[in-house]
């Protein structure tokens, strides 16, 4: 019997690593416009987002949006959506990506609770869906389909 790794493989998948949090959450390493970023990957979260703080680190613009974010116990957070942007995991990449902007300090003062590193974002179900994502939980891996 062929391992996940050989058989995603032959479907075209690429690996990328992930990484365990004491809040038992994986971080991934990702690069948005060329620059690298630490993100928590979030099956639930509907879209990929970026702390509003880290807009010039990204090199991201962005127009105001009337959707309001919610979540990690926040809520009605005010967003802004950057579109255009391309992001990078491992030799998965996209083009045209669009990103929200919001403020992500709830999210870290609850990893620094649990003295985990910050994150400059979350990769949400939007990247997982376009890149028909499987998490082998076991192995810490994130495999994405290359187009």
């Amino acid at each position: 019997m062929k391992s996940l790794k050989k058989f995603l493989f032959e479907k075209h998948y690429v690996s990328i690593p992930l990484t365990f949090t004491a809040t038992n959450h994986f971080a991934i390493t990702a690069k948005v416009n060329g620059v690298k970023g630490r993100f928590i990957l979030d099956t639930g979260a509907s879209n990929t987002c970026i702390d509003m703080d880290k807009q010039e680190v990204f090199a991201m613009k962005a127009k105001s949006s009337e959707i309001k974010a919610a979540g990690a116990g926040a809520i009605d957070m005010e967003t802004q959506i950057s579109s255009g942007n391309q992001i990078v995991l491992g030799k998965w990449k996209r083009k045209r990506q669009k990103i929200v902007l919001f403020n992500l300090v709830h999210v870290n003062e609850a990893l620094s609770i649990h003295d985990t590193e910050p994150v400059d974002g979350i990769i949400g179900a939007d990247i997982l869906k376009k890149g028909k994502a499987i998490i082998d939980y076991d192995k810490r891996r994130l495999y994405l389909k290359k187009k």
